[in-house]
């Protein structure tokens, strides 16, 4: 028989309790709509920080609203953050989220603010963008094309199959687009423009953040999208430059929300506390997604853009944040603005 070893003993008992500390931890599943690369470093670092192990997948807002919807009788998702807000509205509207009013919600943005009150504090602001343009100047020079610097610009005849813009379906990005020309120029006027526009979209992508990358490398002239996603790209010199459209814009509130019904809600706390405190909000500006954060007690990322000298429109989330508000543009748009030839 082997000698007994008290120092082996303890080791393995050291590692034992290790182990079942982590396990102790537990999960929590998330679904992430705003950059990938900021998903992927949050949930990173707040596993380093709690050992709680993040399970997250990376969809569009349109997706993953669709996903909850499907689920809403036996919850997969704990966690929801990222992305325009007006889905998470929607879903907070059709009873797929849980009421969750953090104690430190003086810490956060008037805007912040709003979405608890908008939603029955079933939503929080996450952080805000402007709608606006990103082009590349090389492909403009080449081409002998003005910079756009308004709404009108881009309708123009000259800048057919050099605009590049979301599809609304899968994208709360492009629904914002349509729910700001809404409110700026009236129903029937903005459905006018957006016909006019078709004309000149070469591509509807699925997700709006992939402007910002198809202008930097040159495979399109114009970008409709969040200013904030080209910021990135002008940091490491491509030649792409922004600009809000001189007649107003609309912008973002992005969402953050706990699921109702969530397996795992004390760790969905967590990590949302997480996520909306200094630390996480700083994630994003680290990984270069450079919107405005929701919590204003650090010093924001001196790259973050101002929204200041933008025009933006007095946009009304409480509305078109309504589902059956997004259908009937959606379905308007999809009848009267994508059936056309191009």
């Amino acid at each position: 028989m082997a000698p007994f070893n008290i120092r082996s003993l303890s080791a393995a008992a050291v590692l034992a309790a290790l182990a079942a500390s982590a396990q102790a931890q537990g999960v929590v599943n998330a679904l992430c709509s705003t950059d990938a690369p900021w998903c992927e470093a949050a949930a990173k670092e707040f596993t380093k920080k709690t050992g709680i192990k993040v399970n997250q997948a990376h969809k569009g807002t349109g997706e993953i609203a669709a996903q909850l919807r499907a689920e809403a009788n036996n919850p997969k998702t704990d966690i929801w953050w990222g992305g325009t807000g007006d889905p998470f509205l929607q879903a907070a509207e059709q009873g797929l989220l849980a009421e969750y009013r953090p104690a430190y919600i003086n810490d956060l943005r008037d805007w912040s603010v709003r979405q608890y009150a908008m939603s029955g504090n079933q939503v929080g602001g996450f952080y805000s963008s402007a709608i606006g343009f990103g082009y590349n100047t090389d492909i403009l020079k080449k081409k002998k094309l003005p910079e756009p610097l308004c709404w009108a610009d881009v309708i123009k005849p000259e800048f057919k199959g050099e605009v590049e813009i979301s599809h609304p379906a899968s994208s709360g990005t492009a629904y914002t687009v349509i729910a700001g020309l809404v409110q700026l120029m009236g129903e029937d006027q903005a459905f006018d423009y957006l016909k006019k526009l078709h004309k000149n979209t070469t591509t509807y992508t699925r997700s709006g953040q992939a402007q910002a990358p198809n202008v930097a490398k040159g495979e399109v002239g114009v970008g409709i999208t969040f200013m904030f996603n080209f910021e990135k790209w002008k940091a490491d010199k491509y030649p792409v430059k922004t600009h809000a459209p001189c007649e107003g814009t609309s912008y973002e509130v992005g969402g953050i929300a706990l699921v109702k019904g969530a397996r795992n809600m004390d760790n969905a706390k967590k990590y949302y506390d997480w996520l909306m405190g200094p630390e996480g909000q700083a994630v994003g500006a680290k990984v270069g997604s450079y919107q405005v954060p929701a919590n204003k007690t650090f010093k924001m990322d001196p790259r973050i853009p101002t929204m200041d000298d933008v025009k933006l429109i007095k946009y009304d989330f409480e509305k078109y944040g309504k589902s059956a508000e997004r259908k009937r543009l959606i379905d308007r748009w999809t009848k009267e603005v994508e059936s056309l030839p191009r």
